[in-house]
């Protein structure tokens, strides 16, 4: 819709990406509300209801790209923007906030999450492609790891960090009548539509003009373009000292990313012949970023992000985005 308005592919790409992330934020806020006034536990609405709404532009902007057949950008969208959570989210904020993470919960959870990860990487490797039935697997784990989710956070102590955290961080947000939140919750998922279908729109006229395939299109200016609030929200949390959100929003984000964020597009228009880059390197370097960050969670008893290793996460990010466009030059 942007586009009929706009023709330039930058401005499409910042108009897209700005009313992306205006919406994003209500969008959360509308849902966290809604869910607390269905009683749900604060628990579970942040690592379930709070994480599946924080990856909300990553889903738009992968309905909008698989519409009009550039299921690439979502492919890479989804595994770009794990990429950015870990290398260019985590690695920011820490460098400049460092943190410490008390809780037992976001190491179990980190587990699922590099579990679920294996799963689209399966389904890829076997014929080089995403079907139907391939979209239809991905959400019936999605399925399967909200109800594990919800089985972690109701075995999950009042005393835990995480649990404290998340009660606080979403007490008094319900103030708004359930008409109104409806009508929030609408206007932004309307928004969201039309803001991924600016940033959509502007990058393929950015890859057609550059010489870019959809792919690396997908992991570079949207995968970080759709991350950029979470950056906000991670530093904001790390700020009140509420650290445990902050990286438990990335894992959450990178669950649903990896399932959702492929599984709803690959429904309306299946993968097929998939660039084998996405394997050698994007996968690679996705493994690598999550088992950089295993170490640094799982070596101590009480884990700190200090600021050498959020530069570490940070340079392999930069690394690996100066790889892909030396590989674009190259060309």
């Amino acid at each position: 819709m942007l586009s009929l308005f706009f023709s330039s592919p930058p401005l499409l790409v910042m108009l897209g990406l700005g009313l992306l992330i205006a919406s994003s934020h209500f969008f959360i806020d509308a849902t966290a509300s809604i869910g607390q006034k269905l009683n749900i536990s604060p628990l579970i609405m942040g690592l379930i209801i709070v994480g599946f709404a924080t990856s909300a532009p990553e889903i738009m902007v992968g309905i909008e790209a698989a519409l009009k057949n550039k299921i690439n950008i979502a492919i890479g969208n989804a595994v770009g923007s794990n990429i950015a959570n870990i290398g260019l989210i985590l690695g920011v904020t820490a460098l400049f906030f460092p943190f410490k993470i008390h809780s037992i919960t976001i190491k179990k959870i980190y587990i699922l999450m590099s579990i679920i990860m294996l799963v689209p990487l399966g389904l890829m490797w076997h014929e080089s492609d995403l079907s139907q039935y391939d979209a239809i697997i991905l959400l019936l784990c999605l399925t399967a790891s909200f109800f594990l989710l919800a089985k972690i956070a109701k075995s999950v102590h009042g005393d835990d960090p995480v649990n404290r955290q998340f009660s606080s961080e979403l007490s008094g947000i319900n103030d708004k009548t359930t008409v109104r939140l409806v009508m929030v919750l609408i206007i932004s998922l309307i928004c969201l539509l039309i803001g991924a279908g600016g940033l959509v729109d502007g990058a393929v006229l950015i890859a057609r003009n550059y010489g870019m395939s959809d792919l690396v299109i997908g992991l570079t200016i949207v995968a970080i373009g759709t991350s950029l609030p979470e950056i906000a929200a991670s530093i904001t949390s790390v700020i009140k000292g509420k650290n445990d959100i902050a990286i438990g929003n990335i894992i959450g984000s990178n669950m649903f990313n990896m399932l959702a964020v492929l599984g709803i597009p690959t429904l309306i228009q299946p993968a097929v012949m998939l660039d084998p880059e996405i394997f050698n390197r994007d996968f690679l370097v996705l493994f690598i970023l999550t088992a950089l960050l295993a170490i640094m969670l799982f070596s101590f008893k009480k884990v700190k992000l200090s600021r050498y290793k959020g530069a570490v996460l940070l340079l392999c990010f930069v690394a690996y985005q100066f790889f892909i466009y030396q590989n674009i030059i190259g060309k």
